[in-house]
């Protein structure tokens, strides 16, 4: 019996869709403990990632955390996936990117609908947001990128089927389209 490969996953900032995603694999998910090992995912919930096969990364950049997360799982994984579209481009949270930081906390925590307390917090405890939301590509080397928001389940089947079994990776179209 050979090795089970050794596969870890993370939630940036997004809305963890894809790991929705993931868990629509539905009964797919037996057939894939048979051949992989979880390490941090939540299904496990592991802190601190190990030495991994492949690291899964939903989610883009947007504060000093994720920056961290994500330099420890490049650190540890042997492969590295994009998956989804807040991790390839920013997403929707890189929406936030058309303006000043500033104006967006202001705009949230003092003249939002609905503030009862007008402040912009200032806990140590809360990570230093980042100017600018990134993809992961442009703080970490990325190997693969698997596209989505979410990515279907089948694709995301596919595609690990494919990366594990050291297969060339070709999701179908009906797998990858948004028309």
């Amino acid at each position: 019996m050979s090795e089970k490969a050794k596969v870890a996953t993370a939630s940036l900032a997004g809305c963890f869709g894809c790991h929705m995603s993931l868990l629509d694999i539905d009964e797919r998910l037996l057939d894939l403990i048979q051949v992989v090992e979880f390490d941090r995912m939540p299904l496990t919930d592991i802190k601190r990632v190990g030495r991994c096969d492949v690291g899964i990364i939903e989610g883009g950049v947007a504060n000093a955390e994720n920056v961290e997360v994500l330099r420890d799982f490049r650190e540890h994984c042997k492969v590295l996936v994009a998956m989804g579209a807040c991790a390839i481009n920013g997403g929707i949270p890189a929406m936030r990117n058309q303006f000043e930081l500033a104006d967006c906390l202001t705009e949230a925590y003092v003249d939002g609908v609905g503030v009862d307390n007008p402040m912009i917090p200032n806990d140590p405890e809360i990570p230093l947001l980042l100017n600018k939301v990134h993809p992961i590509h442009e703080v970490v080397n990325v190997d693969y990128f698997l596209p989505g928001c979410p990515p279907a389940a089948d694709a995301i089947w596919t595609f690990l089927n494919e990366l594990l079994t050291g297969q060339p990776i070709a999701l179908p179209y009906t797998q990858i389209h948004y028309d």
